[in-house]
């Protein structure tokens, strides 16, 4: 589903109209951002919570020339999914 789907779908199920759905989808993700920005987690109810986690630096070998190379550590988001949304996920495989 591509973000234009996404919001008529969403603007169908909620009686907004599209521009106000986009406009209400943009609020969330910036707020979302600011959020992750200041280091903190986001919980969404019966969906799951978002994450800032520190990567550690570690050593990676290149499979070409076995040359080894230094990753610097890096901040990198986690989602972890509610057990309901996984036990949806589990019936449909």
């Amino acid at each position: 589903m591509n973000n234009k789907e996404f919001i008529s779908t969403l603007a169908a199920d909620t009686g907004y109209t599209q521009s106000d759905t986009q406009k209400m989808v943009n609020n969330v993700i910036e707020a979302m951002k600011k959020a992750f920005g200041d280091g903190d987690s986001v919980q969404i109810t019966n969906f799951g919570s978002f994450e800032v986690k520190k990567r550690l630096e570690r050593i990676v070998v290149n499979p070409g020339n076995g040359q080894r190379m230094l990753v610097p550590p890096k901040l990198v988001l986690s989602f972890k999914p509610t057990s309901a949304i996984k036990e949806t996920l589990k019936g449909k495989s």
